[in-house]
């Protein structure tokens, strides 16, 4: 969320009452975080860029079902890399990607870590598909990124 959204929403909340809070989370449920606000902001890019969810996973190589489910707000995942999957997967930019980390409740992409910064880096400038994005992470000696079947 943008600071003008965050800015917004505190403007709104100084002046709404206790039984308004309901309305208030229906009205603006894809400026905030929460179980679906994810799934919301991702179909919400797809449609922008003329994508489908089909071909994102496709590119991002996960199961489908997985997918939609994950989209829909029916499953939850720990696993951030899942996620980085389906934004680059979306030819998200590293800015997109980060605001979708937020909105999942997943941790953002912290330059401190060598592995964050290299999956940054390639963000920005797209080695290729989801493969190659992989192949260049063991070349630097890191962890690939894990798939939906991968559990921690």
């Amino acid at each position: 969320m943008n600071n003008q959204d965050t800015k917004d929403l505190y403007d709104i909340l100084e002046k709404i009452h206790l039984s308004e809070y309901d309305k208030f989370c229906i009205d603006n449920r894809e400026r905030m975080n929460g179980y679906d606000a994810f799934g919301v902001y991702m179909k919400g890019l797809l449609k922008e860029r003329g994508m489908t969810q089909q071909s994102v996973f496709l590119k991002a190589d996960i199961p489908e079902r997985y997918g939609y489910k994950l989209l829909s707000g029916e499953k939850r995942t720990k696993q951030r890399d899942v996620i980085l999957r389906i934004c680059y997967g979306a030819q998200m930019s590293l800015s997109e990607t980060q605001r979708a980390l937020r909105k999942y409740e997943m941790p953002q992409l912290y330059p401190k870590s060598p592995r964050d910064a290299l999956i940054m880096i390639m963000f920005n400038e797209r080695p290729g598909s989801i493969i190659e994005f992989n192949e260049v992470l063991k070349k630097k000696g890191m962890e690939p990124l894990r798939t939906s079947g991968v559990q921690e």
